[in-house]
């Protein structure tokens, strides 16, 4: 019995096409048949060359070819070989073709490129949670930005809402009575945002946090006296960091993160420059 193959091909890592193709040979699992995957077809000589070896032993080729003009190719070829080739994408996007309001990018490669994305933002989402509240500032080295604050000044949502974007954010409270970490200061200014909040606006947040765990919103945590102090203190400290300092008073986590994002790229711009 000779042997059996199907040539699983595309015009970037053929992952895809070798799946279907494995997908299919486990239907047929009383006889071997052999997967080989050809990927990076970029030209016409390789398709050739594909197309001859399934001549010759009649196999089947099936493809997940983007580019429009090889794709034609391999078909028009194909039947002249008198060989076999079945087109995975192209049927479906198609059809998707019919719903969609825009064109496809028609570009090898793309679901790679989605998934090196969606994996950026799973690190800086496990980033963002492993550095929250300063609960380990050596991660301040590895960080895009470091986000200081009091107590209820949005610190740990706008280092989640960052991360969703794929920016790695840790952040650390300022509490008088705790000293700083040492990290804090060796890192550049232009890495750390202070968020600083009007006195009576925290005292409300605060006064509302109290109620919703069960406390007495009078507690020394919601007083104004307590908060004014706090605030002058973590004043101080930006001033001794020489970090860029926004209000977040009146500011929703949006546009704090547009900010940060801005300073982020201008960092990036400058670091490049250097």
């Amino acid at each position: 019995m000779k042997d059996k193959i199907i040539y699983a091909i595309s015009d970037s890592l053929g992952e895809t096409a070798e799946s279907v193709a494995r997908a299919t040979a486990s239907q047929y699992d009383k006889e071997p048949i052999e997967i080989i995957r050809v990927p990076y077809i970029v030209s016409e000589q390789q398709i050739d060359e594909v197309l001859e070896d399934a001549k010759v032993g009649g196999h089947v080729i099936c493809h997940t070819i983007v580019s429009i003009s090889l794709r034609n190719y391999l078909h028009t070829k194909a039947k002249e070989y008198g060989v076999q080739a079945v087109d995975i994408m192209g049927p479906v996007l198609n059809a998707v073709g019919t719903i969609a309001d825009t064109e496809p990018r028609m570009t090898a490669g793309m679901v790679h490129k989605l998934d090196q994305e969606y994996f950026k933002k799973v690190e800086a989402i496990e980033f963002a949670v492993k550095y929250d509240d300063g609960k380990n500032p050596s991660g301040f080295a590895k960080a895009d930005i470091v986000i200081i604050g009091v107590s209820r000044t949005s610190k740990t949502p706008l280092s989640m809402y960052l991360a969703y974007k794929k920016i790695k954010a840790a952040n650390l409270p300022l509490v008088p009575e705790v000293p700083l970490p040492e990290e804090l200061f060796k890192i550049p200014p232009k890495k750390i945002v202070g968020l600083i909040i009007d006195p009576y606006k925290l005292n409300n947040i605060r006064s509302e946090r109290l109620r919703a765990i069960g406390l007495e919103d009078e507690a020394n945590y919601a007083s104004v006296e307590r908060i004014n102090q706090e605030l002058e203190y973590a004043k101080a400290i930006m001033r001794r960091l020489h970090c860029q300092v926004l209000d977040v008073s009146n500011k929703s986590i949006e546009e704090t993160s547009s900010f940060v994002m801005q300073l982020i790229d201008r960092n990036r711009a400058m670091d490049n420059k250097q």
